[in-house]
């Protein structure tokens, strides 16, 4: 699938920083991971950091998929708000699905001092009311962080105009949230693990895959063989081939950067803005003082027809960051689109799925599946060490309704 389209912000920053080689041999592994995205290089960090060999495969250059179009907002929130949530899944894999997000920014934090990432900065968040009627919406919510210990503020219309200089209703303001780069985090991850013996080979495509007795074996597009005791694939929004039809629904998401100011902060400590409307609009800066402006979303039907919206889209974008701070100039210099998928209650699928065995599935879908995809790598991590880890049912297939 054609993931992304235009120029990635963060692939022209950080262009192609180290190359991988080819599969031109066959392999026995532990464990094969397939995807070399943001979600293969944490669940390959997980692997090695619990001294489990593994391999890495991935049909593209790594990085290339949507790891590169990622704006990269760690949040805690997730597509559907958590009073919301909890009417779909119920109160208690509602919170801990919460809980688990919040968890994962700090588990990030470390893991990129760890492999030397370039790029980690914590953040503050400001959940946004677009209108007047959104308000008992955003105050159940509020309330709804609250009680389970979430460290949020409300904030009135007077603290919006005296802090941001924004015309809105209301906002959630949280401490609990961060930024980083997930195409080079991907990179960082990958030179850390292969120091670690792990084994990473890109423009590799798997071409088939099957079930020997106690374990799997996968082939390549060149006819290659590689036997392995277990198969992760954190291929993203490409692993709707093994999977049914309707579990997840894909999306077009649109992004624009633009040039850089001279200095910041632009807004109140370059806090996230995260609009709630729907298709929501979000906002964040880079180290550079650039401004990120991201969604404005639509169904995907084909690459074409997104790649088609582009210009349009990236002149709302613009529009939609001008209608809040008319008074910061933006002047556009990248833009990009991308495929997203979402789940029928927003959050990912993790763990086993009982038609292919020995198979673990680390899918970060959904709209912060930075932080889905450090989740999915430690219960999938679990798994595969024999352990029950105490958030696997809440991302579970078992929820799947068809």
């Amino acid at each position: 699938m054609d993931l992304h389209s235009g120029y990635p912000y963060s692939l022209i920053r950080h262009g192609l920083p180290f190359n991988y080689p080819k599969l031109e041999n066959d392999l026995r592994a532990s464990v094969v991971v397939i995807g070399g995205g943001i979600s293969g290089a944490l669940m390959a960090h997980a692997l090695v950091r619990e001294g489990i060999t593994c391999v890495v495969l991935d049909a593209r250059t790594v990085g290339l998929g949507s790891t590169s179009a990622s704006t990269s907002l760690l949040q805690y929130e997730i597509d559907v708000p958590l009073t919301e949530l909890k009417e779909k899944v119920g109160v208690a894999h509602a919170e801990r699905a919460y809980a688990a997000c919040a968890r994962s920014i700090d588990k990030l934090e470390k893991i990129t001092k760890r492999v030397n990432a370039p790029y980690f900065e914590r953040k503050h968040s400001l959940y946004l009311a677009s209108f007047k009627k959104d308000l008992p919406k955003l105050e159940a919510e509020y309330k709804a962080r609250k009680a389970m210990g979430l460290d949020v503020m409300f904030w009135d219309p007077g603290m919006l105009k005296d802090l941001l200089g924004l015309d809105a209703p209301a906002a959630i303001y949280s401490r609990t949230a961060a930024q980083t780069d997930a195409y080079s985090l991907t990179h960082a991850l990958h030179q850390y693990n292969l120091e670690k013996g792990a084994a990473v080979y890109d423009r590799t495509l798997v071409q088939d895959i099957s079930f020997p007795k106690n374990g799997v074996r996968l082939t390549t597009e060149e006819g290659h063989t590689v036997l392995a005791d277990h198969l992760v694939i954190a291929t993203g929004y490409e692993t709707l081939q093994y999977l049914p039809a309707g579990i997840v629904d894909l999306h077009a998401t649109y992004a624009v950067a633009s040039e850089h100011h001279e200095k910041g902060p632009l807004w109140y400590e370059d806090c996230l803005i995260w609009e709630m409307k729907d298709p929501y609009l979000y906002l964040r800066t880079t180290p550079e003082h650039r401004i990120i402006v991201g969604g404005r979303d639509e169904k995907f039907y084909n690459p074409t027809k997104r790649d088609k919206l582009l210009p349009a889209k990236a002149r709302q974008l613009q529009q939609d960051f001008s209608k809040h701070f008319p008074h910061i100039p933006f002047k556009p210099e990248f833009k990009w689109t991308g495929t997203f998928g979402s789940t029928q209650d927003g959050l990912p699928y993790i763990g086993t799925y009982a038609k292919m065995p020995h198979t673990f599935f680390a899918l970060g879908f959904g709209g912060n599946g930075i932080t889905f995809s450090q989740i999915a790598a430690e219960i999938v991590c679990d798994q595969i060490r024999g352990k029950q880890h105490p958030d696997a049912d809440v991302f579970s297939f078992a929820r799947y309704k068809g």
